[in-house]
């Protein structure tokens, strides 16, 4: 399934699954994040991630890891700039950890949003229904963001918030978002590949 839609400022994305020949333009899209949205969501200050991280970024089979990433299309090289992950946890095949990343110069725009209600959709086709996710204190945006999907503080460490999400709940939430323009074409292609 490939999602055609636009950012706040109209910039035009494709979002769309990830793949194994997603390697080179993962690392890109690594490469062109601060140290500290590196750190952010890698909770490390590493400038390159070791090869089994992006190995296991990129084992995506639709159903325990599934995982979407947006691509700029209205520039030569369509570079990726956001991508979103959901791995499917042993112990509970009904929850997920969810992660998003996007590049520095597109935070602000919209595009976590738009990434997220895929994997949400994709996630509750799949029967998941429920995203656990492990956020840095200090990452406020991630938090915010949480927050708005009606994620639900769990346990708090020095280290780590740990939060819950209802991915129906989340949905209602992503449906009634009017600060994102594009957002109704998602809800509308994903009905309309779903047949209704």
């Amino acid at each position: 399934m490939i999602f055609d839609t636009f950012l706040i400022d109209g910039t035009p994305v494709c979002i769309r699954g990830v793949r194994q020949d997603d390697e080179q333009r993962l690392r890109d899209g690594i490469a062109r994040l601060s140290p500290e949205s590196r750190y952010l969501r890698f909770f490390s200050g590493l400038t390159e991630p070791p090869q089994r991280v992006i190995d296991d970024l990129l084992d995506v089979d639709g159903h325990d890891h599934i995982a979407w990433g947006a691509i700029r299309t209205d520039i030569e090289e369509q570079p990726a700039i956001g991508v979103v992950h959901a791995f499917r946890e042993g112990d509970d095949p009904r929850t997920a950890q969810f992660s998003v990343a996007v590049t520095d110069e597109y935070h602000g725009l919209g595009l976590a949003r738009l990434l997220t209600a895929v994997l949400l959709l994709d996630c509750q086709r799949e029967g998941i229904e429920r995203f656990t996710v492990d956020i840095l204190p200090e990452n406020r945006p991630a938090i915010a963001l949480t927050r708005s999907l009606g994620g639900k503080r769990t346990e708090q460490s020095r280290e780590v918030a740990e939060f819950d999400i209802d991915i129906a709940s989340a949905l209602i939430s992503l449906r009634a978002e009017s600060d994102v323009p594009g957002m109704p074409a998602i809800f509308a292609q994903f009905a309309e590949r779903d047949g209704g």
